[in-house]
């Protein structure tokens, strides 16, 4: 089972040493400044982790995490619908009654299609899981209309309707800027 890949390393402090100019030679601990961190759905980069066993890997978003990682970034890649112990393959699902951050409000759940089984606890178990990978995620990639990681639009009352998904509702409300696939090859990506 997939479950995350973080592609860039660094370490979390620096020992500096301080020379002889009238102060005690000592060394002290001086934190870094946390690397910006991206987070990408692990089926766009190829990982075999969506409800049907397959991928949606793309080379545009190959690239965009290139340029991401070229920058200086942390890329971590997720699937939250894995993260969340629903495993792969798994029965399609939907949001029902809202979009995802209607979810987080207990005014929506997420349903499997098949028997209409509410996933809404594993939905958000994974999305919470997801986010504690990248805890100072400042940007998103992530899979257009999924019930995880659709931005702006996603799949409720079985249509593509206006809204997030689950994951997607909770970057939102921490500010992170969002994009999906669609839209790359312009450069820009739809979304946030």
């Amino acid at each position: 089972m997939f479950i995350f890949s973080l592609l860039r390393l660094q370490g979390n402090s620096e020992h500096l040493t301080l020379g002889t100019d009238g102060m005690n030679d000592d060394t002290h601990t001086n934190p870094r400044p946390k690397p910006a961190v991206a987070v990408v759905s692990a089926c766009l980069l190829g990982q075999p982790c969506r409800y049907d066993g397959a991928s949606k890997g793309r080379a545009d978003v190959l690239r965009w995490r290139a340029r991401q990682l070229a920058a200086g970034m942390v890329v971590v890649a997720v699937c939250p619908e894995e993260l969340g112990e629903l495993g792969t393959p798994r029965p399609a699902a939907e949001l029902t009654g809202g979009d995802g951050a209607a979810a987080w409000r207990g005014e929506a759940t997420v349903r499997r299609v098949q028997d209409h089984h509410d996933v809404t606890a594993a939905f958000q178990r994974g999305a919470r899981r997801a986010l504690a990978l990248a805890p100072t995620v400042t940007v998103a990639m992530l899979k257009a209309r999924s019930p995880s990681c659709g931005v702006g639009r996603t799949h409720i009352d079985g249509a593509v309707r206006s809204g997030d998904g689950v994951f997607a509702a909770l970057l939102r409300h921490r500010g992170v800027e969002m994009r999906t696939e669609e839209g790359l090859e312009d450069g820009e990506g739809a979304g946030s």
